[in-house]
C-alpha cells in the first residue's frame, strides 16, 4: 500500500515539476520582449516577470523537481526490479538530461535576475519546446516498456519535433504580419 502512496506523490510532483519548467520559459520569452517596450511598460513588466520566475522557480519548479526525485528514488528502493528493465534506464538517462535541461534553465533563471540578456524570445521559443519533447519520450517510454515500441515512439518523437519547429517559426510569422499591419 505505500508503494501506491508514493507513486502517487511521484506523479503529483512530476506534474507540478513539468508545470514549472513549461511556464518559467514562457515568463523568460516575456521579459525579454518586455525590454522592446516603452520605458514606463518596461519599468513595471520587468520587475514583475523578474518577481513571478522568483516565485515559481524557487517555490515551485525547484521543490517539484526535488520531492520527484525523492519519491522516484523510493520507488526504486520498493521496487528494485525495475532497475533490471532496460526502458527503466533509458527513462531514467532521459530523465537526467531533464535535471541538466533545468540547470540549464537555473542560469537563464540567474542571467534574467540579473538584467543579462543573452538570448532571443525566439530562440527561448525553441529551448521551451525541449520540455515537451522530453515529456513525450519519458511518457512513452514508461507506458509502452518495449523496445520495438519506444523506436516507433522515437520516430513520432521526430516528428513531433519537426512539427514543433514548423510551428514556432510559422508563429513568429504570424507576430510579425500583425505587428506590420497594426504599425
Amino acid at each position: 500500500m505505500a508503494y501506491l502512496y508514493v507513486k502517487a506523490l511521484h506523479i503529483i510532483f512530476i506534474v507540478t515539476w513539468f508545470a514549472g519548467i513549461f511556464y518559467i520559459v514562457r515568463i523568460f520569452i516575456y521579459q525579454i520582449e518586455a525590454n522592446d517596450r516603452s520605458e514606463e511598460e518596461k519599468r513595471v513588466l520587468v520587475p514583475e516577470y523578474k518577481r513571478n520566475a522568483r516565485r515559481l522557480w524557487l517555490g515551485i519548479t525547484w521543490p517539484s523537481a526535488v520531492l520527484t526525485l525523492i519519491f522516484g528514488g523510493c520507488l526504486l528502493y520498493l521496487s528494485p526490479d525495475y532497475l533490471k528493465q532496460g526502458y527503466m534506464h533509458l527513462k531514467l538517462g532521459l530523465v537526467a538530461l531533464l535535471y541538466v535541461y533545468q540547470l540549464l534553465c537555473h542560469r537563464m533563471y540567474r542571467q534574467l535576475q540579473r538584467d543579462e540578456y543573452r538570448y532571443t524570445s525566439q530562440q527561448l521559443r525553441f529551448w521551451n519546446e525541449v520540455a515537451t519533447l522530453f515529456l513525450f519520450a519519458i511518457v512513452f517510454i514508461i507506458v509502452l516498456k518495449s523496445t520495438f515500441d519506444m523506436l516507433w515512439g522515437l520516430l513520432w518523437l521526430i516528428g513531433l519535433g519537426v512539427v514543433l519547429y514548423i510551428a514556432i517559426v510559422l508563429y513568429k510569422k504570424i507576430r510579425k504580419k500583425d505587428e506590420n499591419s497594426t504599425t
